[in-house]
């Protein structure tokens, strides 16, 4: 007896030529998001609460950090330098923050999650990022981040640093205006969505 597969109707071609452009798409965006992430370390101060007093203390110790790290990092070529630099640096930051707070001050070093984040003149698609984290007291408020290498906290992105960590790609990614910019933002999001769901699925 010989076997004649199904033709596919028109409607199951359709579903699966989309998953199969989901899917690669999904790959893309990926690649693309740890390709940026690669170049990147970012700063990430944690407020001890929501109360006024405490958020204007959380930007106090931005700050300090900032005017700490800033000309410690103006030596390093890459993230990977960058990050031996702050790696050494953590217990003076610690001091400085220590210096502003009567708070505990936990600074850490390490991968962490961050959701699509806009500033004025650039954006950061959401995945897992290099961060130093700043946490004071128990770490309940608001948190503030940025970039700290290249310095995107206090310059423009287009300035010669960022032209020079960041490839063409990464630039455009994160500074395009127009309906190109907010689709792949859309297909960033929705993968680490995808992503973050799978991971906490059970196994």
């Amino acid at each position: 007896m010989t076997y004649h597969p199904r033709k596919l109707r028109p409607w199951e071609l359709a579903l699966l030529l989309s998953l199969c452009l989901a899917l690669l798409t999904g790959v893309w965006a990926q690649g693309r998001q740890a390709a940026l992430a690669s170049r990147l370390v970012r700063l990430h101060v944690v407020a001890a609460s929501d109360s006024p007093e405490d958020q204007a203390e959380k930007l106090r110790v931005r700050d300090a950090v900032l005017a700490l790290l800033e000309p410690r990092l103006k030596t390093a070529a890459s993230a990977k330098e960058a990050a031996e630099i702050i790696e050494t640096s953590q217990d003076a930051c610690r001091r400085a923050a220590e210096a502003i707070t009567d708070r505990d001050v936990t600074v850490s070093l390490r991968r962490e999650h961050f959701p699509t984040r806009f500033y004025e003149t650039f954006s950061l698609p959401a995945g897992d990022y290099l961060s130093l984290r700043v946490k004071l007291g128990t770490g309940e408020g608001h948190n503030w981040w940025c970039v700290l290498f290249p310095p995107l906290c206090t310059e423009a992105v287009t300035s010669d640093r960022a032209v020079e960590t960041l490839s063409r790609d990464d630039i455009q990614l994160i500074t395009e205006n127009g309906r190109g910019y907010i689709l792949r933002f859309r297909v960033l999001e929705w993968w680490d969505a995808v992503s973050e769901a799978l991971r906490g699925s059970p196994s």
